[in-house]
């Protein structure tokens, strides 16, 4: 197995192009998702959601948006992984409500909810820090979905050169609820992988002991 996430590893890159005639099947996309969905975050409020773009003229919209990439309408799949703003707060009932998934006493559901509170006081206190937070859960489920496609031969490239006012507007999202955090398309490759550089394992890693 530990081969076989390697080999899935060495597959990955960033694609820039993808071969537009390839489509990912359904099941292969929803494997990919469901290695999102099944991500942790941070005290598991799932504070995300994805929207999965295949209508060509929704992408094509979007590209100028994204600073003309190609990816955006080669792709067989855009998801565009939204990060959650309002469901983190407290006062929303969200919180309470995902806390009680785990059906604990109802003395410990208040001590997690005052948990909550005191160490995401700051974090909590304005959409532009809460999307600070979220956003940056969300790159946990990016990279799972990254993983999941490239063990199944399937192509992507995360995308943050995008102009994030400009998305939202064209997506009529409510950034209330959501804001865009990253942008992933997914398809096959068009042209041959690049040679895959990296620093050396001794470099990037250190152990304490």
């Amino acid at each position: 197995m530990q081969n076989k996430f390697m080999q899935a590893m060495d597959f990955r890159h960033a694609c820039k192009v993808f071969d537009e005639n390839k489509k990912i099947p359904d099941e292969d996309m929803h494997f990919i998702l469901e290695c999102a969905r099944k991500s942790p975050s941070s005290f598991g409020m799932e504070a995300w959601k994805f929207l999965v773009i295949t209508n060509e003229e929704l992408k094509a919209k979007l590209r100028p948006a994204c600073w003309n990439q190609v990816q955006i309408t080669s792709c067989s799949h855009l998801v565009i992984v939204l990060a959650g703003i309002e469901s983190v707060k407290i006062e929303s009932g969200e919180v309470e409500k995902r806390f009680a998934r785990r059906n604990m006493p109802k003395e410990s559901l208040n001590m997690y909810m005052d948990l909550y509170a005191k160490h995401l006081a700051k974090t909590l206190s304005s959409d532009e820090n809460i999307y600070c937070w979220t956003a940056r859960q969300t790159y946990i489920a990016a990279a799972n979905m990254m993983s999941g496609a490239a063990y199944l031969g399937i192509d992507s490239c995360p995308i943050e050169g995008f102009e994030k006012e400009k998305v939202e507007e064209i997506l009529e999202l409510d950034t209330k609820e959501f804001q865009v955090a990253i942008l992933l398309p997914f398809g096959y490759r068009l042209n041959p992988q690049p040679e895959q550089i990296r620093l050396p394992f001794d470099k990037v890693v250190e152990f304490i002991s």
